[in-house]
């Protein structure tokens, strides 16, 4: 039997003063996801994954882009579903994203990305991250 694994996590940019940018920020990170194919029982990374506020309760917060799934045995596919989060991530404005994965067979990793200048824009660049990754194996001394 194949043992579950849980993804979840956050995708955030900072508020801005300006609502109109904050706007156009905001928008364009909601079209990014909606760009992202519908779930359809075999894709790792869908826009059904995601959720966040309505627009028009955002300003003056940062905008705060959360999701999580449940899949079986996804860290033997963990790199296919990094290339996608990261594929998505150059398409957004953000300042910091997580990732907590949790399964039963490796404990829980967790994986940050956080924007060099402060934040990220959108570009087909490589992006200019720092990664940091951490693990808990769950033994408890």
């Amino acid at each position: 039997m194949e043992s579950e694994s849980i993804v979840y996590g956050c995708i955030r940019d900072y508020s801005l003063a300006n609502i109109d940018e904050q706007h156009k920020r905001s928008m364009t990170n909601l079209q990014a996801i909606q760009a992202l194919p519908e779930a359809d029982g075999w894709e790792l990374f869908h826009r059904d994954l995601f959720g966040c506020a309505r627009l028009e309760s955002l300003a003056p917060q940062s905008q705060v882009i959360h999701f999580g799934s449940s899949y079986r045995s996804i860290e033997y596919e963990w790199s296919a579903w990094v290339q996608q989060f990261e594929n998505l991530l150059k398409k957004m404005y953000w300042a910091s994203a997580v990732v907590h994965l949790e399964t039963e067979t490796n404990g829980t990793h967790t994986f940050r990305w956080d924007a060099e200048s402060c934040d990220h824009q959108p570009s087909a660049e490589a992006l200019q991250v720092r990664c940091v990754w951490e693990r808990d194996s769950g033994l408890r001394m």
